[in-house]
């Protein structure tokens, strides 16, 4: 797996990197967050643009399932969507175990309960296939094939007219993803633009059941 390769990349499975841990507070869709963070993980100062503009912009669909977040990270996209769903259970991985042990002490400090965290890479250890809307800042660092392999798999665990929501960079791929869930998914759309970054929506439509 490429991210035991390299490291101190915060996809690495397990991080070589000091532990050197931080709190500080943060307001995500109105709800005041108190994190934890730490080295090798992904921007460990503060919630980074990206993920500030996906979390404003996403909706939940007006579908029964879960939610997930791939490559969670700390938790702050996961944690604050699971805030402001407290009806729908959030599932949130990421293959970095430091990540993952962070999520579940930020999700304890904040009182969510309604999320289960867990270690996958990609989706490989997701045993749930009925997501309403899966979400994610994907790891660019980690190379194409990989993010397109979180593309192809949450197609997969979709419901139908499920949702996949990307946050990424129009100069690390945004037009190329589009392009590609067109491919995989019925409906694509750009939902949202800021500073170079997009915020791309594919609802999964099952064509055979269209016909």
């Amino acid at each position: 797996m490429e991210g035991d390769l390299v490291s101190d990349h915060y996809y690495s499975r397990k991080p070589q990197t000091e532990s050197k841990p931080r709190h500080w507070n943060f307001t995500l869709l109105g709800h005041n967050f108190r994190f934890e963070t730490d080295a090798g993980v992904f921007s460990k100062s503060e919630v980074d643009f990206g993920s500030r503009v996906l979390i404003d912009a996403f909706e939940a669909p007006d579908l029964e399932g879960p939610i997930l977040d791939i490559g969670c990270g700390y938790g702050p996209i996961g944690l604050s969507i699971a805030k402001a769903n407290e009806r729908r259970t959030v599932h949130l991985v990421d293959v970095n175990t430091r990540a993952i042990q962070l999520a579940e002490k930020n999700a304890a400090a904040n009182g969510i309960q309604n999320v289960r965290i867990y270690e996958s890479d990609g989706l490989s250890a997701v045993d749930t296939a009925n997501f309403a809307a899966i979400i994610t800042n994907p790891p660019i660092r980690a190379g194409k094939e990989t993010i397109f392999r979180f593309y192809d798999e949450s197609y997969e665990k979709l419901v139908s007219k499920g949702e996949l929501w990307v946050v990424i960079q129009k100069k690390q791929g945004a037009p190329s993803t589009f392009s590609y869930l067109e491919e995989i998914f019925g409906q694509v759309e750009v939902v949202d633009k800021a500073r170079g970054y997009w915020i791309i929506k594919a609802t999964k439509i099952d064509l055979t059941k269209s016909l």
